[in-house]
């Protein structure tokens, strides 16, 4: 018998109706009753509304621990990053402090990861990889998605490889991939934190993807900078700007490059030559 649920959008009713039948949404008939819409200045806005019914009783889902169970809501991730990165507190013994930014480019810069190294004394990495590895896959145990165990690895001194995939995987960082910069910051913040590691997070291919896209927009923009020493990008956004920076840096060594913001708040890498 179908049911009917309402949510803010077609996901959080998605999500409602796996929780109400204890499946993943690939086990379930979904008709969707009604669009979600913003409306106009907040009016004549309109719920998403859809009806489920369960077509195939998935029986291997595994038996959760008898715990009490939190509701993880994914849409929440930004929320908690920002609480997370406001609670970081670096030791107190000889310690720099290291801006936001600075560590969000880090992540995709393996060559200036000297000052986050320095912060922390280095661990045994096949304990401290077995670890990560086993609290991540609890933490994500608890969410109503179908997804395969997450590949945890070290791919190279320091930085741990995480790998997110499975049926349902790319729910967790939704249309176009806006959760992934959460997620990323999510993930990113315990680990350094406590293993003073960087991380590289694959979702259901995303990033793959996305450095494929960026590497051919720049076949041409590398050719120009070659030939008039500079360039402006475009606009980019999220993890674009930090496979862009990565990709130039590697490409021009002796250049400056960096990444700049105007009077929007809209970020640009910049390539130039170093002033003399």
């Amino acid at each position: 018998m179908a049911k009917q649920f309402e949510a803010n959008t077609l996901e959080e009713a998605y999500e409602k109706a796996s929780l109400e039948f204890s499946c993943s949404i690939v086990n379930l008939k979904i008709d969707i009753v009604q669009y979600p819409s913003k409306g106009i200045f907040g009016l004549f806005s309109k719920q998403a509304i859809i009806k489920a019914k369960l077509i195939k009783k998935d029986h291997n889902i595994k038996k959760k621990k008898s715990i009490k169970r939190k509701n993880i809501n994914i849409e929440s991730f930004d929320n908690a990053v920002e609480e997370k990165q406001q609670d970081i507190k670096l030791e107190k013994h000889n310690i720099k402090t290291v801006k936001d930014e600075k560590i969000f480019n880090d992540f995709y810069d393996k060559k200036e990861e000297t000052v986050l190294n320095e912060l922390v004394i280095k661990k045994d990495h096949h304990k401290s990889i077995q670890e990560i590895k086993i609290k991540v896959n609890e933490l994500f145990s608890y969410l109503c998605y179908d997804i395969e165990e997450i590949k945890v690895d070290i791919i190279e001194d320091n930085l741990v490889y995480i790998e997110f995939s499975g049926k349902d995987s790319a729910l967790l960082i939704g249309k176009e991939g806006y959760r992934y910069k959460a997620l990323s910051y999510l993930l990113f913040n315990w680990i350094n934190e406590k293993y003073g590691m960087m991380i590289r997070l694959e979702v259901a291919k995303f990033l793959s993807n996305q450095e494929e896209a960026m590497n051919n927009y720049l076949i041409p923009v590398i050719e120009t900078i070659k030939t008039e020493g500079f360039y402006k990008t475009k606009i980019l956004d999220g993890i674009l700007v930090h496979i862009t920076l990565k990709r130039l840096r590697e490409e021009f060594p002796n250049k400056y490059v960096a990444i700049k913001t105007n009077h929007n708040n809209e970020k640009y890498i910049l390539v130039n030559e170093y002033k003399k």
